[in-house]
């Protein structure tokens, strides 16, 4: 292993073994980590500093942030090669949540979203999206007065996570791992529009909770809002689902996104209730947040309860999101990468 990995890239046993090659112990690896993510000083020998200052730990640098007035920040993040890519700290309530991305751009091509029509710049390296978690983690502990907790997060930003699955699968061993960031499995989201050869091996990832955006229960009309349905249907995404390793008050999540006019009628309603009902699954409706340039528009508050309520009578599990830093383009579907003139 060379000097070329960055620290933030290292698992416990990719440390150890590079602790070897130099000449110092494995036993010393967890005491390397606490030093990297926890920021404790363990006593670390002098040879041992000077050699772990050979090893790349850079992060992504802030080149611009923008408040919005609900409390939202969106973050635009410099990456080594001069690409950028967007994050997003959302609060709840005191409740603070990192929206992380994980590729530069998007392959899906979905019709409703800023970040895919530009098409996919490159995947994000697992050391670029657990330096975007410590780099927010670090903000959000400075600006709050409170001894905040570490943040949930939740991969819906840029990118489709499971299409960049090798890269996304070590951040989470790194961010769930207790001698790095020491995060819960339940404190973490991840997000998918159905990319199945990523989907079929979601087991191998840490028991992150998974959201399925769905979006329409008839795959020819889902077709048109996320092409990948034409190679992926949702019938073979549905058996997937039926088999994922859910913990006993765990759920998945279907994202609905609400387009005006378009999939929210009572024959939506059925077919939705219909599709989901021999699934553990909640539904997450979302009204959509309008992109410039873009056909679709949001609906009214009406629609959107109408909705609402044609499911809850059809026995449906269901919720409502509500929408974080649109005048800033930080809400869902309107993340770009690219500077911005929002104030």
């Amino acid at each position: 292993m060379t000097d070329t990995h960055n620290l933030y890239q290292l698992l416990p046993d990719d440390l150890a073994k590079w602790l070897v090659e130099h000449e110092h112990s494995a036993a010393q690896t967890r005491g390397v980590m606490a030093w990297a993510y926890k920021k404790q000083a363990p006593p670390l020998f002098p040879r041992l500093l000077e050699d772990l200052a050979k090893l790349p730990r850079t992060l992504p640098a802030i080149i611009e942030r923008h408040l919005s007035t609900d409390g939202t920040q969106k973050i635009l993040f410099a990456l080594g090669d001069g690409q950028r890519v967007e994050s997003v700290i959302l609060n709840y309530h005191r409740k603070l949540t990192v929206c992380l991305s994980t590729q530069v751009g998007c392959a899906m091509g979905c019709t409703f979203c800023r970040t895919g029509e530009a098409g996919l710049g490159r995947n994000l390296e697992a050391h670029e999206i657990v330096g975007m978690y410590l780099i927010l983690r670090k903000q959000i502990w400075q600006e709050t007065s409170l001894q905040a907790p570490c943040p949930n997060i939740v991969f819906m930003g840029q990118g489709e996570p499971l299409h960049n699955f090798e890269e996304v699968k070590r951040a989470l061993e790194i961010l769930t791992h207790p001698w790095a960031l020491d995060l819960g499995p339940r404190q973490i989201t991840l997000s998918t529009v159905g990319y199945l050869p990523g989907l079929t091996r979601f087991r191998e990832l840490p028991r992150v909770n998974l959201a399925f955006s769905l979006h329409s229960p008839f795959e020819q009309e889902r077709r048109q809002l996320i092409p990948v349905e034409a190679r992926f249907p949702l019938s073979e995404i549905k058996q997937a689902l039926k088999t994922m390793p859910l913990l006993p008050r765990q759920f998945i999540t279907l994202e609905y996104l609400i387009l005006k006019d378009v999939n929210h009628s009572e024959r939506h309603a059925q077919a939705l209730a219909d599709w989901s009902q021999d699934l553990k699954s909640i539904i997450n409706l979302i009204p959509y947040n309008p992109v410039a340039g873009f056909l679709f528009q949001r609906p009214g508050e009406e629609t959107v309860d109408q909705f609402k309520k044609s499911l809850v009578k059809r026995g449906v599990r269901v919720m409502e999101r509500v929408a974080r830093g649109s005048d800033i383009a930080a809400a869902c579907g309107q993340l770009a990468g690219a500077r911005s003139s929002c104030t």
